[in-house]
């Protein structure tokens, strides 16, 4: 592949990187990644990886867009309230770069489905929002070998992590299920901070860049926090956990399966 003069132009900030050049912008423009959830998380990715070059960009989610989506969602606008997510996303991300491939999926990701989708991809951004997607996401990208980054937000913190499949810490390393119910709330229950989204968003989009480059040092085996509040990023280190359902020395989990999605009843909650 060779860059056009307009592309040239359009990617000079990356070209002139050392660490880039021609050749790594050359390298995002055939890459593939799959966003599931254009909700808080996905906005900024998506929109970030579109104006990088990344070449091909999926988007998967069943929902419209909601006016209590637009606090934090910045992908969809005021006029785009009642559109399908998907259309609302790639409109935006056509709209930066209208090189870019957005493949759109509007359905929810779930065990029957999720395998096909991913394993085109070279990377996977879960910006899903509950505990039963983002297991589902884990354990499909590590039987599809797919690297996807984990990311999390509610009230004013945030947290991510990378995963390798087989190779690094993955989510069942940590927790092995979904928590019970009223042990956390979720978003439209307990809140969130708009912009948090974004900074959690931005670095997902950021690790995704860096695996598909080659470059830098990924979150793999680290959970990085971010508290708004405090301004404070603090790094955990993680170990594989042998005893891991998933991927441990003796699996009992060896088949993708939709886990029960878990409901928060905020009058008995613990959180």
């Amino acid at each position: 592949m060779s860059l056009t003069d307009k592309q040239i132009e359009r990617y000079s900030r990356h070209i002139i990187l050392e660490q880039v050049g021609g050749t790594g912008q050359e390298k995002l423009l055939a890459s593939k990644v799959l966003i599931i959830g254009a909700g808080g998380l996905g906005a900024p990715a998506g929109l970030y990886l579109a104006a990088a070059g990344v070449g091909t960009i999926g988007i998967v989610d069943g929902d419209n867009v909601d006016l209590s989506n637009l606090q934090r969602q910045i992908i969809h606008h005021t006029a785009d309230v009642g559109a399908e997510k998907i259309r609302s996303a790639e409109a935006k991300m056509l709209a930066i770069n209208p090189e870019t491939r957005v493949k759109t999926y509007k359905q929810w990701a779930k065990a029957d489905n999720i395998r096909e989708i991913i394993r085109d991809y070279d990377f996977v951004i879960d910006g899903t929002d509950n505990f039963a997607a983002k297991f589902l996401v884990n354990d499909a990208c590590f039987f599809e070998k797919v690297p996807f980054s984990h990311a999390g937000i509610l009230r004013f913190d945030g947290q991510l992590i990378t995963v390798l499949p087989g190779e690094t810490t993955c989510y069942r390393c940590v927790f092995d299920g979904p928590p019970p119910a009223n042990a956390v709330a979720s978003c439209s229950q307990a809140g969130v901070l708009g912009v948090l989204a974004g900074v959690i968003g931005s670095l997902q989009a950021t690790e995704a860049i860096k695996y598909l480059l080659g470059l830098g040092d990924l979150l793999t085996g680290t959970l990085l926090t971010y508290n708004a509040l405090s301004m404070d990023f603090r790094k955990v280190c993680l170990n594989r956990n042998p005893q891991c359902p998933l991927c441990g020395e003796n699996p009992k989990i060896t088949e993708l399966r939709d886990e029960e999605q878990v409901v928060c009843d905020l009058d008995n909650c613990e959180c």
